[in-house]
């Protein structure tokens, strides 16, 4: 099923709730370490990821329902879809316009144990490249993606 909902950049006010997706995913992921808390989590996208990267939003009815941070050497840093509209192709449009910002490459890291992201970016055209025990702060396993256009 499609929702209806439009992709934009974000605005300084949407940052808050794209550090609410995030904090709401590490509290509701069994497997995933609290290493910062919802505070700093906060503190960190309105003083650095909104600043230091390009945003996209999808927002339904001016809600943000997913968002995905890109850094400008073509790495994909975050991507969240809120819990209740994954499977309805926020992913897809979040993507579609990351591809179209670096239509030569993309990358991103992802946790081993989060095999549905996996399959997400898969069905999006990225393969592992290279993998890790857990050289993150989480110190979990995580793999490497990368998307050739």
């Amino acid at each position: 099923m499609k929702i209806d909902a439009a992709i934009r950049l974000a605005r300084s006010q949407d940052i808050a709730a794209c550090a609410a997706i995030v904090n709401h995913w590490i509290d509701e992921t069994d497997w995933m370490p609290r290493v910062h808390s919802a505070e700093d989590v906060a503190r960190y996208y309105k003083d650095v990821v909104y600043r230091d990267r390009k945003i996209f939003v999808v927002a339904a009815k001016e809600r943000v329902i997913g968002f995905m941070a890109l850094d400008a050497d073509h790495t994909i840093s975050a991507m969240q879809v809120l819990d209740g509209f994954r499977g309805q192709g926020v992913g897809h449009l979040l993507m579609e316009s990351a591809k179209r910002e670096f239509p030569s490459h993309l990358q991103l890291w992802t946790f081993q144990k989060n095999v549905g992201a996996q399959r997400f970016y898969a069905r999006e055209g990225f393969e592992i490249i290279n993998k890790t025990d857990g050289d993150n702060e989480e110190g979990l396993a995580d793999h490497l993606m990368e998307w050739r256009g």
